[in-house]
Order: C-alpha cells, then structure tokens, then sequence
C-alpha cells in the first residue's frame, strides 16, 4: 500500500464515528492537562513569590530591631542591662541574616549586607561578653557601636524603600524567577538607585572601621599570611613536587592543571611512585611561594619498626629542610602503621596554635607519606608578641586548687571569632584525667579548657 492509499484509508477510518469520538476525547484530555499544569506553576510560582516575601518582610523587621537594640546600646550604663542588649542585637542581626539567604538575590549590595549582618551579630556578642565580665566599654567600643548604628539605620532606609517599591508593583519576584537575578538587580538598581548608592557608599567606608578583632577582614576571607612571595608556573610547581615527594620515588608526574576555586590557589599532580603498581600518590602546591598545600600516599606498612620520638625527630627535619622552621609537636595519632602528628610554629617559645601542619609518617621506613599545610599558609607570620601582663605564677592561683601542673608555657590559641589570644597553658592532672588549661594572658580569664584523652592509637584532645 503506497503513501497516498493509506492516507485515504485513514480518512475513511476518521468518518467513523467512534473515531471522531476518540479524537475528541483526547483533544479535550490534552486541554485539560493544560490547563491542570498551567494552574499548577501559577500556584508554585505564587507560593514561591509568597515565600520570598515572606523572608523579605521578616528581613526588614528584624533589621529594625538590630537598630533599634543598638540604639538602646549607645545609651546604656550598666554592664547587665549592656549585656541584655548586645545579645539581643546578636540574636536580631542572625535572624536577619538567616532570611537574607532565603532570597535569590546576588546583587553585590545585598552580599555587603549580608557580610554587615554577620559582622554586627559577632561584633555585639563579642561586647556582650565584656559586659558579663563586669569591664566597661571603651571609647572605641562605643565609637564603633555608633558607626553601626548609624549604618544600620541608612540599611533599615534602603530595605524600606524596597519594601515599598514590592508593595505597589514595581518590584515583582515573578521577574526574578522567570529572568533570573541579573534582571532583578536591574530591576532594583533603576528603581532604588539613589538609595542602593547611598548604601554601597556607606559599606565602603564600613570596611575599614572595625579593628583586627571579632570579624577581621583578612580572617574570614582566609588571610593566606605565609604566602608572600611569587607567583610560580606549572613547570616550577612541578619540579617543587619532586623535591616534595624525592625525585628517586617519582615514575611519572601527570598534571591535573591549576585549580582556583579553593582557598588557596594550587597546581594538582598526580604522580605514580616507582614499584607500586596502579598506586599514586597526590599533591598540590600553591600558586604563590610554591608551599606543598596537601599531599597524600598511602601503601602497605610492613612492619612498625620506628618508635614515636624516631618518627617525630624525621618529621622535624622532614619540615626544617622544607622551610617549615621552628616547630613543635603537639598531638598524634597511629593507625595501621602511620602515625599522624600535628605541628605548631613556634616564637620565641610561644606555641602558635593557629599555625599548624599535618604530617603522616610511615613506622617502618620514616617515609613522609601525607602533609596538609592549610592552618600553617593562612596564619603564620612574624607575631608582635605582648609581653604578658598577667605573671604566670598569677595565672596559676585561678586554676583548680586539684590540678596537679606537669607543664606550663605560653601559647597563642585560636578563638570562636577567628581571632588569637595570648594565654598561658597548663598541662596537668586531676585524678586520672589529663587536662589543659588556657588563662588568658592579659586579663587572667579563664579561656579554653581541654580533656586530653591518651588512646592506644594516639593522643586526643576534646
């Protein structure tokens, strides 16, 4: 049957009534679904622009109230009711940022406010602890509690005028779905440029008013202090990775290119070792300075013939010969013949906590078989040690009158806020548990507590 012969047979087929019925019935099933799947995506996207409004209200309330509670803390005069307010600004300001990120907005000013947001909220808990402490607010303090007020009341005008604009129409969420965020932040900027310049302005001057304290710039960014130097090529990382891993281990080195959406920019290498079959071991090496950033092996361990302080002595050569001077072991950990062991820098006898590099060494052979350097390439730098202002014989009478002391020192720890603390540390006993200690070193406080936990694998600390 030719082409033409079987559309006339179809023809026929189609004067059949029931034929004409069926047609008709799926015609209308086929409206119908229309109809259900368009009624469907209104609904949804109804429902998603519901949502959106709803964390932008509850956005514009509670930056309302973070300047209104700092308003309330420019004026207060005991340490209590100081407290009570600094905390509640730090509650406000989480919850606004907590709504913030429920809209799909990228536009940069909306990242600054989200980065104010965060930094208010650790800045007044950071001052509400002063105030708990029963020690005044300082000048600066103050200062910078009106700098923050002042812009908080500049962002509380923005989101007013946005608030506004998304009341009467001009502003529709609908947009932002259907053409994404640029058109949105078109959208904002041609309604509320004024304001959003003003804000933008503001920020501006914001981002150099607080002191390297509770929310340093250069520390939430990842302030990558070791790495000072020049930028290196693929072929230079490459021959940095020989001298890493021992140019006589090394069959071949594949390049996996550079890699910049981490922290910290670095070439990764995968690289087979001589005599180990399908077995490679991987490493990457920062694109400034050329540091080993992390590596990693892994082979069967024969045999533990190296005891810890052996494995300990290679390591601290392994680093002095790699430019890692000065370090000091703090904790291990052995498990299948490897033991992992945690350095810190040291100063001037100060242990620099924050500084810190991984290594794993192999108990048969002492072979470096893993280095992470990540803590070490963000913090270390040449410190300006303070000299302590509280003596450690003085630091000793707040600890627990059962603490039996087996060592003491100073130490510069890390804190919540990402910030460094000078401290003396005591290591000692009660009972049976193993405990260490951190008095601050300028006011005596009580600043950190660890349980030290000796397993057969290792020491822990919690």
């Amino acid at each position: 049957m030719n082409v033409r012969e079987k559309l006339y047979d179809f023809k026929n087929r189609l004067k059949d009534r029931h034929m004409y019925t069926i047609i008709v019935v799926l015609l209308i099933a086929c409206v119908a679904l229309g109809i259900g799947l368009y009624k469907k995506q209104t609904e949804y996207r109804q429902a998603t622009e519901n949502g959106y409004n709803l964390a932008f209200f509850e956005l514009v309330d509670y930056i309302q109230n973070v300047e209104n509670y700092l308003a309330k803390s420019l004026i207060s005069t005991s340490p209590e009711h100081g407290a009570e307010t600094l905390t509640n600004v730090w509650r406000e300001a989480n919850l606004a940022s907590s709504y913030l990120a429920q809209l799909p907005i990228a536009t940069n000013e909306l990242e600054n406010t989200a980065k104010f947001l965060n930094q208010v909220s650790e800045y007044s808990y950071s001052l509400s602890r002063k105030n708990i402490y029963n020690e005044p607010l300082s000048d600066e303090d103050l200062n910078n509690l009106k700098e923050l007020h002042n812009y908080s009341v500049e962002l509380e005008n923005t989101l007013n005028q946005l608030s506004l604009d998304m009341t009467e129409g001009r502003i529709s969420w609908g947009e932002l779905t259907k053409k994404g965020t640029v058109a949105f932040a078109q959208q904002v900027s041609n309604l509320s440029q004024d304001s959003f310049g003003n804000i933008t302005k503001s920020f501006e001057d914001y981002a150099g008013l607080i002191y390297d304290g509770a929310y340093s710039e250069h520390i939430n960014q990842g302030a990558k202090k070791a790495l000072t130097g020049e930028e290196i090529s693929e072929d230079e990382a490459k021959e940095k990775v020989k001298q890493y891993l021992g140019e006589d281990k090394i069959e071949e080195i594949t390049s996996n290119g550079l890699i910049e959406n981490g922290q910290i920019p670095a070439y990764d290498f995968n690289v087979k070792i001589k005599g180990e079959k399908d077995n490679y071991a991987y490493i990457s090496i920062t694109k400034q300075n050329g540091y080993p950033l992390l590596m990693n092996y892994n082979r069967d361990i024969s045999a533990e013939v190296l005891s810890d302080e052996d494995a300990n002595k290679i390591g601290i050569e392994y680093l002095s010969s790699h430019g890692f001077e000065n370090m000091k072991e703090t904790y291990f950990l052995k498990q299948d013949g490897i033991i992992t062991i945690n350095y810190a820098a040291t100063q001037n006898d100060v242990v620099l906590y924050p500084d810190l590099v991984k290594l794993k060494i192999a108990l048969d052979n002492g072979e470096i078989l893993g280095l992470e350097t990540s803590g070490y390439l963000n913090s270390h730098t040449e410190r300006q040690i303070p000299e302590p202002k509280i003596a450690k014989e003085d630091a000793k009478q707040t600890l627990n009158k059962d603490l039996q002391i087996e060592s003491e020192g100073l130490a510069m720890i890390p804190t919540e806020w990402n910030t460094e603390v000078l401290c003396w540390e005591f290591k000692g006993k009660v009972d049976d548990t193993e405990f260490l200690v951190y008095i601050n070193a300028e006011n005596g406080r009580e600043e950190n507590i660890l349980v030290i936990i000796d397993t057969p694998n290792g020491t822990l600390t919690m």
